[in-house]
């Protein structure tokens, strides 16, 4: 089994490269409610199943696969709801935001965990040394490191918080001005280049955080209502797409650079290499419960796991293709 996998992953990869054509959908699935698939992209590495999946989309008969620069952060689930394209990946702590607002979204996938790291001066061990600390931050909410800080008895009025970009963080982080900074990649690797400070926690390593998906994929409430065929087989795409990323680190990388999806090879090759591209080994309701669980008790939320679950996730394509795929 192991041998097929691998097999199949390289047909896809070469294909996702341009060099043969990748594998095309069995005769026996059902038809396309549409042939367009919309994905909302920004620039940054661990969106990498989403760029790799292009090919694979259009082997699934999407021929016509187009991709939507959107706005970082909330704006770009936000973006999704209002149907400015079918299907994103973002933080599942984003999604989670978004569907206690009523932002019409559907999860379906959990992708990857990892993305995060807590960079600290000399002097700083653990979270529960950032009490009374300068702790920067750009890419990324505050809502990750308030709950870390929560775990440990720590409120957010224990930390000072400097997330102005204005203030360049991340710069004042490296040159010795602050305390401590949670990195987004390609953040950490800019700051290892810089040898600035040193790790304290890593979200692809370091339990609990390290057990849970952290970027999901999820669709336009309607189009996944309405399209089950074409959602099917987008989830099956994006999904090849990262496994592809798990095995093939080096040549998804280059497939997605030679299509100008990424400026720099290395950090999104690092980052592919860093993040656990493993989405068999992770429990999708488990996370969806853990984050939701954690977002409601600093107050971000007021929903519980049971209506988020209900009203914002659908496993039941996740669940055909594991069945399908040998996961």
């Amino acid at each position: 089994m192991i041998a097929r996998r691998r097999f199949i992953s390289g047909l896809a990869v070469a294909g996702a490269a341009g060099l043969i054509a990748a594998p095309r959908v069995r005769a026996g699935d059902e038809r396309l409610e549409t042939t367009t698939i919309r994905l909302g992209k920004i620039p940054v590495a661990c969106d990498a199943p989403i760029y790799v999946a292009d090919d694979l989309l259009r082997a699934e008969g999407l021929t016509d696969v187009r991709f939507i620069d959107a706005v970082p952060g909330p704006a770009r689930i936000e973006a999704l709801g209002r149907g400015e394209f079918d299907f994103t990946m973002t933080s599942a702590l984003t999604q989670i935001n978004a569907l206690d607002t009523g932002v019409p979204i559907i999860i379906v996938a959990g992708l990857h965990a990892g993305c995060y790291e807590l960079f600290a001066r000399e002097g700083v061990r653990g979270i529960t040394d950032l009490k009374g600390r300068r702790v920067g931050l750009v890419s990324v909410s505050p809502a990750l490191l308030i709950m870390m800080a929560a775990s440990v008895g720590l409120d957010r009025k224990d930390i000072d918080w400097v997330t102005d970009p204005a203030l360049r963080p991340l710069d004042l982080f490296a040159e010795g001005e602050i305390d401590a900074f949670l990195g987004f990649r390609p953040e950490p690797q800019e700051l290892r280049a810089r040898h600035a400070g040193h790790v304290i926690l890593n979200t692809a390593l370091d339990r609990p955080w390290s057990q849970y998906f952290c970027c999901m994929l999820a669709g336009n409430r309607d189009f996944v209502r309405n399209n089950p065929v074409a959602t099917k087989r987008a989830v099956r795409a994006v999904l090849k797409a990262t496994d592809l990323c798990d095995s093939e680190p080096q040549r998804a990388a280059k497939a997605i650079a030679d299509r100008g999806f990424a400026d720099r090879h290395g950090p999104l090759l690092q980052t592919l290499k860093d993040n656990p591209y493993k989405w068999r080994e992770y429990n999708v309701e488990d996370t969806m419960r853990f984050w939701t669980l954690r977002l409601h008790e600093v107050g971000f939320i007021k929903s519980s796991p049971q209506k988020i679950l209900a009203e914002g996730t659908d496993w039941r394509f996740l669940n055909e293709l594991k069945r399908e795929l040998k996961a």
